[in-house]
């Protein structure tokens, strides 16, 4: 059996918990001053001060780290990406900043609809080779759980290739890779008006695939005006729930009251991921259930939308998870030090609050609650440690990376 000792970590925030913190929760981190950890065979044996865990543990049978007064804290969970994709869209941002909007550059033949054919030349050797170079940076940034999406091809063939790839990825790289199929991200100019066909050729030609293949765990669907209406959104999701899926939605990002969150609680889905829009019944809702509300600020950002509403949201109650959104259009962004100083500064959150929401309930928005997202003894060991000795450096040292050791299964990756 492997053994790693940590000890003296000026604050070991464990984030304690299996199940997703909900409202004043968020708040509830569970710092230890002078904590320690002990690792077994990569995962958590014991968790508590040095000074106790001194007294318990055979120096002569553990490798021993010393984090010379640095915070410990869970591996960052990226509950929201699109990672792989062919092509970039480098004049769509040039365009938004002239004024365009999103919806005015899809109708113009951007958006989504432009990373499609790049995307279908691509092999999933190509997939792999892009792959890995944005999981090496999202590693660096402490993420050590990612979710990434289908949805750039819209096609059986091309779905499978990136679908494959990820699979592929998840197996030779350090970072987990959550997969997720999203062929219903938009509509192709051949299938307007032929909607709910489109979704029948997903769920009858493409899924069933999927699942014999073992790709993909969730299935997901972009609900929005212009896209994939709520009545359609709901049959495909429970549809895709028959086929074995567990469901996110995308939901409220740009029309207002379109009735996105709702949906999504209804249909028991894991996450309902944006917000920007939602109403104030779907916050409701979501408080009441057990959806996840992703928020992306990433994207709101590069996008110069008004933020998603998180401070309303958990004092609501509800389980608030933050994700990249990192996309070849909206939002070609995984900068984790960015998207906390967002959280801190112009969304209202507390650094404690955006822990939470990129631990543990992240874990929680892809399911895997129970395995990560916290330092819980049985959980697996994947934690991070910062250059300086609390949390509150991370919104204070604004917009910079300070992950200094990435620890994946107990073993140091960076």
């Amino acid at each position: 059996m492997k053994r790693t000792y940590i000890r003296r970590a000026a604050e070991l925030v464990t984030c304690s918990g299996d199940k997703a913190k909900h409202g004043s929760e968020m708040k509830e981190v569970g710092i230890i001053k002078n904590g320690a950890v002990l690792i077994e065979d990569g995962h958590i044996a014991l968790v508590g001060s040095t000074e106790e865990l001194d007294k318990k543990v055979d120096f002569q049978t553990a490798e021993l780290i010393d984090a010379g007064g640095q915070a410990v804290l869970p591996g960052f969970v990226d509950s929201h990406t699109h990672f792989l994709f062919g092509g970039y869209r480098a004049d769509e941002f040039g365009w938004r900043l002239q004024g365009e909007s999103y919806l005015s550059i899809m109708e113009k033949g951007g958006g989504i609809n432009a990373t499609v054919t790049p995307t279908r030349a691509a092999s999933v050797e190509d997939f792999v080779a892009l792959g890995k170079e944005r999981l090496n940076t999202m590693l660096r940034f402490g993420v050590t759980t990612v979710e990434g999406k289908s949805g750039y091809g819209m096609d059986k063939d091309t779905e499978l290739r990136m679908l494959r790839a990820m699979k592929i990825l998840d197996e030779s790289h350090p970072v987990d890779v959550v997969r997720t199929f999203l062929g219903p991200h938009s509509v192709l100019p051949e299938w307007k008006g032929k909607e709910r066909e489109f979704l029948r050729y997903m769920l009858t030609e493409v899924m069933p695939e999927v699942k014999k293949e073992d790709l993909a765990e969730f299935a997901d669907i972009f609900t929005e005006t212009g896209v994939f209406n709520i009545e359609d959104s709901t049959w495909y999701l429970q549809e895709a729930k028959k086929l074995g899926f567990r469901l996110k939605v995308h939901a409220d990002e740009i029309a207002p009251n379109f009735g996105g969150s709702e949906m999504a609680v209804s249909c028991g889905a894991h996450s309902a991921d944006h917000l920007l829009k939602a109403s104030d019944e779907g916050i409701r809702r979501l408080a009441e259930g057990n959806t996840i509300a992703t928020l992306l600020p990433l994207t709101a950002f590069c996008l110069k939308e008004p933020y998603a509403p998180a401070r309303k949201l958990i004092d609501a109650g509800c389980a608030v998870a933050l994700a990249s959104d990192l996309n070849p259009g909206s939002c070609f962004s995984n900068s984790i030090p960015l998207l906390i100083a967002l959280g801190c500064i112009y969304m209202n959150m507390r650094i404690e609050e955006v822990v939470t929401a990129l631990t543990l309930n992240g874990a929680a928005a892809v399911g895997r609650e129970k395995e990560i997202g916290s330092i819980d003894p049985g959980k697996q060991a994947d934690l991070i440690f910062l250059h300086y000795p609390s949390i509150q450096f991370l919104p204070y040292r604004t917009g910079v990376n300070i992950v200094s050791r990435v620890m994946k299964r107990g073993e140091l990756v960076i």
